[in-house]
């Protein structure tokens, strides 16, 4: 097989210069270029007429395409349905003519399939053998059976045979020996090595180690609806994950066995063995060049076609019915069969880890070009051990006790009158975050424990982490449930359409910078959850212990600078300057910190003034201010921070009770440093993101932060009729019971 040229990022998020074609090439069709075997299948509905005779003017420009590509070099393999239905129109015009006017009134019964076949090749290859003669060109006939194949020396000879027609350019037509067959139900059994044109298509593609397949069909490709429909959209690329389950196939072909269905099941094979195939239309002169040249038509099939093709083609409100449809049949399977898939994910995940490190690898080279800040390329990269963390915190997910349908309270409302108030997923989720790739592990794990839907839009600094992360996870989904349970927005263009969506989407969580959070909030009328700024805390009390506190400190700021959970601002009581806050700073300085001071600091401590309070550096940077006392920090937090994440180091039990009383934040910690602030350090198993938010959940949002509820009322036939002879009793009933 060719090298594949997989389109990735660059700084102007285009791809540059990766190849050199006279016309433009679109970057999902690069792989093109290394094309240099292909197998071209021509369907029956190509081949022949409406009214079933031949259509020759579509042949000669078919045959025409193919001679081209003869002499500029390439190896062309030609699969050819059609020898059954010419067969079938010669012999019911032979019989027509051999018969009497009183044979006519008879019923007539259906004429032999296999004796159509065997009339029909005959003037098929007779058709070929005029056409590519007229055009100079030498072609030969391969007629197989599905039994064939059974025989490896009939396999490795088919293969030398092929090898020389093409050397001495030759093209190889093959069809089906249906008059042969042993198949029972020809035109209806899907059994076997391969059971009509198109799996013998994609057979062959992969026997004969062809670089491409092209299925010409008479239409221009798949649709996402009837292709008379004008609602309907050409599928330019065919993403399994998102597509397997959206996609409802109409009436097969007219004359063939199997139509799209067929084609599309042999598409996905071939794809996902490693042969890129496009679905276009025969109808047109020249597509087969037309594919060749990279242009964009028809529908791909590629087994990277996640990373290939940007574009959501379905559109994001379908992909938002899709991911609810998704969510209703994941919670009506049962909850050993959720954990199940859990515990598959993290599995898949494990295997696929070296993969997944070469796309993250291949994503941090592009940021570094780039330029980008470090803090972006810190969140961006997968650490060493990252996978293994990730997989263990599924792991604790799928353990967990099944968070849907729990009874959370029941009442007696009156005589055999039962309401039960019971937890229930949101919905359809939409997370938007920025450059960190696990998040995507976490959301997706999360909204499968809560049972919920869920739509990700990922940065485009970490478009390849994302798309491998995404194939995997979804890959592991079972069918009964579909991939369309989480799906991958890929372009930004389209959030401003999802943000339309507040009819389909529940809930929207924002994991990124300041400006992101608000631009969604002032752009949606769908609930936001999320916090728009990490500006963390630390109060360094007069009675802290202070190898403690410096142990604490540098925590909070050394082990995760670009984390939302990291101290941005460190506050120490005035006391201490003339002692412990000396140790402090150096012990900073000598961690490579870099100290900017609020007003009181920097005239004490000589050191640049901070350009504000409330400033996430997200880097090696912080602030220090100096407070009069735990009032004084208390006000200085509610003024200058985020209610994220804040703490106090103190002996004093007094200063910390007021401390953790009063301080208004989504997590106060007392002797304990602001890292953890983290879904699976509080052993929720993981998060979606820390809400700052005063409405449905706040903090570190896992499952239950997922989770709304529903009310169950049980009865015997009651109404209310006015509430006549109803006797309401609400009696608390006990849960165990």
């Amino acid at each position: 097989m060719p090298s594949r040229v997989v389109s990735g990022l660059s700084c102007s998020d285009q791809t540059r210069g990766e190849f050199n074609m006279v016309s433009p090439m679109d970057t999902s069709r690069a792989f093109v270029k290394d094309v240099k075997r292909l197998v071209v299948k021509v369907g029956t509905a190509v081949v022949t007429r409406g009214d079933g005779r031949l259509a020759l003017g579509r042949l000669g420009a078919l045959c025409e395409q193919i001679k081209e590509l003869n002499s500029q070099g390439y190896e062309v393999i030609l699969v050819s349905s059609g020898a059954v239905g010419l067969g079938r129109q010669r012999l019911r015009y032979r019989r027509l003519i051999n018969s009497s006017f009183a044979d006519l009134q008879k019923p007539q019964v259906e004429l032999d399939g296999k004796a159509c076949a065997a009339v029909g090749q005959n003037s098929l290859m007779a058709l070929y053998d005029t056409l590519f003669s007229e055009l100079d060109v030498t072609s030969a006939q391969l007629l197989v059976t599905d039994n064939d194949f059974r025989d490896k020396d009939f396999r490795t000879q088919l293969s030398e045979t092929v090898k020389s027609l093409l050397s001495l350019r030759v093209i190889p037509v093959f069809n089906e020996n249906d008059a042969v067959s042993t198949r029972k139900a020809p035109y209806e059994d899907s059994s076997g090595i391969f059971w009509d044109n198109d799996s013998l298509a994609a057979l062959l593609a992969l026997e004969l180690k062809a670089d491409l397949l092209v299925l010409l069909s008479d239409v221009e490709g798949l649709y996402s609806g009837p292709p008379s429909d004008p609602q309907s959209k050409l599928i330019h690329t065919y993403i399994k994950e998102r597509h397997q389950s959206e996609i409802t196939f109409g009436d097969k072909s007219r004359v063939g066995r199997g139509g799209m269905t067929a084609k599309v099941k042999a598409a996905v094979n071939a794809a996902y063995a490693g042969i890129p195939v496009v679905i276009t239309s025969g109808y047109s002169d020249e597509n087969i060049i037309k594919v060749l040249q990279g242009e964009r038509i028809g529908t791909l099939f590629h087994q990277d076609a996640h990373l290939l093709d940007p574009v959501n083609e379905i559109g994001v409100r379908d992909m938002a019915l899709s991911a609810r449809e998704s969510s209703r049949r994941l919670q009506a399977i049962s909850s050993k069969e959720r954990k199940q898939i859990l515990l598959d994910i993290a599995d898949a995940l494990e295997a696929n880890g070296n993969l997944i490190n070469a796309e993250n690898e291949a994503d941090i080279a592009v940021a570094e070009q780039c330029g980008y800040d470090k803090s972006l390329i810190s969140r961006l990269a997968l650490k060493p051990g990252k996978i293994l963390s990730l997989t263990n915190s599924i792991r604790v997910l799928a353990n967990m006790e099944d968070p849907i349908g729990h009874v959370l309270k029941r009442t007696k409302l009156a005589d055999g009158l039962v309401l039960e108030k019971t937890s229930c997923p949101l919905g359809v989720l939409l997370i938007v975050f920025e450059s960190r790739p696990d998040s995507l592990v976490q959301i997706a794990a999360l909204a499968i424990r809560s049972g919920n839907g869920l739509l990700l839009k990922g940065g485009k600094e970490a478009r390849r982490s994302n798309a491998i992360l995404h194939k995997i996870i979804t890959e592991a989904i079972p069918e009964s449930v579909g991939g369309g349970l989480i799906g991958l927005v890929t372009s930004r263009d389209e959030i401003p359409d999802l943000l339309k969506l507040d009819e389909v989407i529940d809930l929207v969580i924002p994991r990124g910078s300041n400006k992101l959070v608000s631009h969604i909030k002032a752009s949606t009328k769908i609930p936001v959850l999320g916090h728009a700024d990490g500006i963390c805390h630390v109060y360094v009390d007069k009675s802290a212990d202070m190898d403690m506190a410096k142990n604490i400190v540098l925590d909070a700021k050394v082990d995760y600078p670009a984390a939302c959970n990291a101290m941005e601002t460190l506050l120490v009581h005035q006391d201490l300057v003339s002692g412990g806050l000396n140790e402090l700073i150096d012990k900073l300085h000598s961690e490579g910190v870099t100290l900017y001071g609020g007003p009181r600091a920097t005239s004490l401590l000589s050191i640049p003034e901070a350009c504000s309070f409330h400033y996430e550096y997200n880097s090696m940077a912080c602030t220090i201010e100096i407070v009069d006392d735990v009032h004084a920090a208390i006000d200085h937090i509610h003024k200058h921070g985020s209610a994220h994440t804040d703490c106090i180091i103190t002996e004093d039990h007094e200063a910390a009770e007021v401390f953790l009383r009063h301080v208004d934040s989504a997590a106060v910690f007392h002797n304990a440093s602001t890292r953890f602030c983290d879904g699976a350090r509080f052993g929720l198993g993981a998060e979606v993101g820390i809400s700052t938010s005063r409405i449905h959940a706040r903090g570190p949002v896992g499952v239950e932060g997922l989770l709304t509820t529903r009310w169950i009322l049980k009865g015997h036939g009651q109404v209310v009729d006015g509430d006549k002879g109803v006797v309401y009793t609400h009696e608390d009933v006990n849960m165990e019971s």
